[in-house]
């Protein structure tokens, strides 16, 4: 199990093996992810995560990259922009 962070946690885009996509989603739950959505076929999943344990996701054997979620959310299209 991973040592508590203090860190806040942030949105993460991960991008890994998918041949071993079960085992690999295992270990980054051991490294501190809570995931939110996964993709095995694609290879992808979301999740959350403290920041300062990113390094740590990225470490994990299997995984290929680890971006922040830089989802935007919009405006639906007939409200006004402020």
């Amino acid at each position: 199990m991973s040592e508590p962070s203090r860190s806040a946690p942030v949105g993460v885009i991960l991008a890994v093996a998918p041949d071993r996509f079960a085992e690999v989603v295992e270990a980054l739950r051991q490294a501190g992810l809570t995931v939110t959505g996964e993709q095995p076929v694609l290879g992808t999943l979301s999740g959350t995560v403290a920041e300062d344990r990113i390094p740590a996701l990225g470490a994990v054997d299997g995984v290929d990259s680890v971006d922040r979620d830089r989802t935007v959310q919009l405006p639906p299209p007939d409200s006004s922009i402020q």
